[in-house]
């Protein structure tokens, strides 16, 4: 049947995220014990307030078609979000509600790329970004980086990655996977060499902005070089802050023309975001985040233990994050030990089918040689996991 299919579908592989879940749920099927540490889900629920108002939504019959970039309730509630905790000013306008950031992200390589355009991504990277610009005919250009970089690209990095076909520029902070967020000198900095690249447009991807509890405050590329706002996507989303990944809502704000042409792509598509789930949202962000401030602490407690617990595992060296529900440990040396585990493909494999435990291979990232453990679950449970690895690692 191959025959069939179109020739960009052999670009595009699956996500690497979502198909260790669906084995860990195979294994699981047939009896097997697994902890689940590959997933990407905060284990909260989402706050009363915003179900009750979702309950409202339905029962006042808000159950029909919106407009197709949002209803102006929810999109007055995201500019005064971003004017309130982000010191951004847009007009309605200038903002497009989607089904999650993925959608955002989606939207724009779509109404931005064409065949050969260059997009500029910092690796360690969230596993959808080179596949969503390769599905466009965009070619993905990863800027690695490393450990003792703390998974940050420099100014001097991203200068020498710029060439004439560079369109794009991802920046995701906090990083999904490595939990790092870029300060606002480090954003400064790269925002000084974009200034002499006018073509390029910058996609921040803010996602995980109130997970956060590095000594700076979060902080955008825009509050550090306002001028770069004319090709400046700011997305972002309700999922993680608020427990709502089953929502589907995301947004993405910047120049008119830009989110117009995002808008007619979307009005193709998927035309609206669910009715429900916009009343959702806007009573979350209407709320504010005094109702995240717990799952925050709760995430930093879990990321005080799982990173020195990583640490006393043999061949493995993880550094604290600033933020999210990740650790990202390098495992080169445990691999250097081991030559009969190739790579940390096979030892997530391994991990998962001997020792009972799903993590995801860095290698998915753009991080071979390390693996992404999401401690977005109990305490016990990451306790529990922890003895798993060690009792399998040690034998």
């Amino acid at each position: 049947m191959s025959q069939f299919l179109a020739e960009r579908m052999k670009a595009i592989a699956p996500s690497a995220t979502l198909a260790i879940s669906a084995y860990a749920a195979e294994l699981k099927a047939k009896g097997k014990e697994i902890i689940s540490l590959s997933v990407g889900e905060p284990d909260f629920e989402t706050p009363p307030h915003v179900k009750e108002a979702a309950i409202a939504a339905i029962q006042n019959g808000f159950t029909h078609y919106t407009a197709v970039d949002g209803t102006p309730a929810l999109k007055r509630a995201i500019v005064e979000k971003f004017k309130r905790e982000n010191h951004l000013t847009y007009e309605p306008s200038q903002v497009l509600v989607s089904c999650g950031v993925k959608h955002s992200l989606f939207n724009a390589f779509a109404a931005l790329l064409n065949e050969g355009d260059e997009v500029i991504i910092p690796a360690p990277y969230w596993v959808s970004y080179p596949e969503m610009v390769a599905f466009f005919g965009g070619l993905p250009v990863a800027l690695p980086t490393t450990l003792e970089s703390r998974f940050k690209i420099t100014p001097d990095q991203l200068g020498k990655a710029i060439s004439k076909k560079t369109k794009g520029l991802i920046l995701n902070s906090p990083s999904n996977p490595t939990g790092m967020a870029y300060t606002a000198r480090e954003l400064s900095a790269l925002g000084r060499v974009l200034q002499a690249h006018p073509n390029v447009v910058i996609l921040s991807d803010d996602i995980y902005e109130h997970i956060l509890w590095a000594g700076e405050p979060f902080v955008n590329i825009l509050n550090v070089c306002p001028r770069l706002s004319e090709r400046t996507l700011v997305m972002n989303g309700v999922s993680k802050a608020y427990a709502m990944t089953g929502w589907r809502i995301g947004y993405a704000a910047g120049p008119k023309e830009i989110i117009q042409a995002m808008h007619t792509v979307q009005s193709q598509s998927t035309s609206n975001p669910t009715s429900i789930s916009q009343v959702a949202a806007q009573k979350a962000l209407e709320g504010g985040i005094e109702c995240v401030k717990p799952m925050v602490k709760a995430f930093k407690e879990r990321h005080d233990f799982i990173v020195p617990a990583l640490n006393c595992l043999p061949g493995f060296r993880c550094s604290p994050a600033d933020g999210t529900f990740y650790a990202f440990p390098s495992v080169e040396d445990f691999l250097s030990q081991h030559k009969e585990i190739k790579d940390d493909i096979e030892l997530a494999k391994q991990l998962l089918e001997h020792a009972g435990v799903a993590v995801v291979p860095g290698a998915a990232f753009g991080g071979p040689g390390h693996l992404r453990i999401s401690f977005a679950t109990g305490m016990e449970t990451l306790k529990k996991a922890i003895e798993k690895l060690r009792m399998f690692l040690k034998t």
